[in-house]
């Protein structure tokens, strides 16, 4: 049942990403040939946060169902995530900024044209789907009590300002023909510049995360901390829990943790590892909020006086003051 839900809140996401995707690529096609700006900035605003939330699922892409090992070392892609979160950040910082600078020209030249209805009908056809899209990512994290409802909120809602800014842009830059008023025109390009600046904001959220959020680690205790604990000790095998952090990283405030439990010490190597897997999966099956799990597994030393008598007569030193 757990890896059905793991299964289904996946796909809902990748539902997401590719629809972002595929609205940002009919968007910059039709903005480029209506000659609207504004259209071609919400295009590269609809990729950002695409962009997002593909990178966010870069440790979950890592994770091929037998990547558990019996030491404390990091993925391939949480060494890449922030490397290529900073270098799709720095690509939307450029765009938008060449969209600004662009929009800028154009009013200065004075000689600005209206889009085409094209533009129109795809700014419209773009709020229904991304809508429709959202409702349905909102309904299935609901249900399931997924913890990312916030973030996926907060990216609907600034996309969601975007695509009304170049509606109205859009929509008055239309009317200024037809209502022979000329300074309506200058109302794409004014549009652009606000799409442009969400753009820019969105680039340098995605360096902020990809710098303090995935390699800084979280200094106060987990809220779920206790729970975490819980699911490990009851897994067979387990003595004691020595370590457990809690790394969150990404807009959709993803965790990562690393774990060090402790077991027999005459247990072999292969128990070991298959203690670490079912660890590893318990923990991601069960909360959706973690996406990969390290775990260390060391052999238990008790230490006086839970020494064995073995331990005791093999030592030469003594006990007492001579």
């Amino acid at each position: 049942m757990n890896n059905e839900r793991l299964n289904h809140t996946e796909s809902v996401l990748w539902t997401g990403i590719v629809t972002d995707f595929a609205l940002a690529l009919c968007k910059g096609g039709v903005g480029y040939l209506s000659g609207s700006k504004a259209l071609i900035g919400d295009a590269l605003h609809s990729a950002a946060n695409a962009v997002t939330l593909l990178v966010d699922r870069l440790p979950s892409l890592g994770n091929t169902g037998n990547k558990t090992f019996i030491r404390d070392k990091r993925g391939a892609s949480e060494t890449a995530e922030p490397i290529i979160s900073i270098l799709f950040a720095v690509l939307f910082l450029m765009g938008g900024i060449q969209i600004a600078v662009s929009a800028i020209q154009n009013m200065a030249s004075g000689n600005v044209v209206a889009p085409t209805k094209s533009a129109l009908v795809a700014v419209f056809i773009s709020l229904a789907v991304n809508e429709a899209v959202f409702q349905y990512q909102i309904w299935h994290i609901k249900r399931n009590n997924d913890p990312r409802y916030e973030a996926l909120s907060a990216d609907h809602r600034f996309a969601l300002y975007c695509s009304l800014t170049v509606l109205i842009g859009v929509s008055l830059s239309m009317g200024g023909p037809y209502w022979d008023w000329p300074p309506l025109l200058y109302m794409d390009p004014i549009a652009a510049l606000i799409v442009a600046c969400l753009v820019i904001r969105k680039g340098y959220i995605l360096i902020l995360h990809a710098v303090y959020g995935t390699v800084a680690e979280e200094k106060k205790q987990h809220e779920h901390e206790a729970e975490f604990m819980d699911t490990i000790q009851r897994v067979h095998g387990v003595i004691t829990v020595e370590e457990l952090k809690a790394q969150e990283y990404g807009q959709l405030r993803q965790l990562n943790l690393e774990v060090k439990v402790t077991v027999n010490p005459r247990t072999s190597v292969l128990e070991a590892q298959e203690i670490a897997d079912r660890i590893r999966k318990l923990l991601i099956h069960r909360f959706n909020q973690v996406a990969d799990a390290k775990v260390t597994v060391v052999p238990y030393e008790p230490g006086y006086p839970y020494k064995s008598n073995y331990d005791l007569l093999d030592n030469d030193v003594p006990t007492l003051r001579q």
